[in-house]
């Protein structure tokens, strides 16, 4: 079963700790020595047209199976860098 959830990374508030890349092969290593998504190599962007900035934020809405691993990733992240919300919640 299918969820749509985003995945919202403060990329101000990490500090390159990367306790999301090992939960969450989404997540990656920037160039700029911080976490991004989905192979946004430059912390500037991520995959194709599902990525949205907001304000110095990387935002990503996804459409699959996966969103525990987020979670996991962004239970793991000891800045809280990352947040995890499904149409439902409340922001």
């Amino acid at each position: 079963m299918t969820t749509e959830y985003a995945i919202s990374l403060d990329r101000d508030a990490c500090d390159g700790v990367f306790a999301c890349l090992v939960r969450d092969d989404r997540f990656v290593e920037s160039e700029d020595g911080l976490a991004t998504i989905d192979g946004a190599s430059d912390g500037t962007h991520a995959a194709g047209d599902r990525q949205t900035p907001v304000d110095g934020d990387v935002v990503v809405a996804f459409d699959d199976d996966r969103i525990e691993d987020a979670r996991q990733a962004a239970r793991a992240c000891p800045l809280d860098a990352i947040a995890v919300t499904t149409e439902g919640d409340d922001a």
